[in-house]
């Protein structure tokens, strides 16, 4: 059961880190902040680079707090198991 079970743990992490890695650069904001991000960087300014990669941060941030609050939930319930 244990090798079952971090063999799929270990296929997702692969897919997730692929995912990542792979993706190519996403244009994740409204109208509005892409006009003023890109003309930022027309007057020579830098925070319009980080913008995109701030949003898919807030983005990853609730399904990573799912995640972890998942593989806590397994662990203590896979302990229950092993003691009884």
């Amino acid at each position: 059961m244990k090798h079952r079970i971090t063999k799929w743990l270990s296929i997702l992490a692969l897919a997730f880190a692929l995912s990542v890695t792979t993706t190519p650069e996403v244009q994740a904001q409204c109208p509005m902040c892409r006009m003023s991000a890109e003309s930022n960087l027309q007057n020579g300014g830098v925070d319009g680079r980080g913008l995109n990669n701030g949003i898919l941060y807030m983005l990853a941030t609730p399904y990573l707090l799912v995640g972890l609050i998942g593989f806590i939930w397994w662990r203590n319930r896979r302990k229950e198991e092993d003691g009884e």
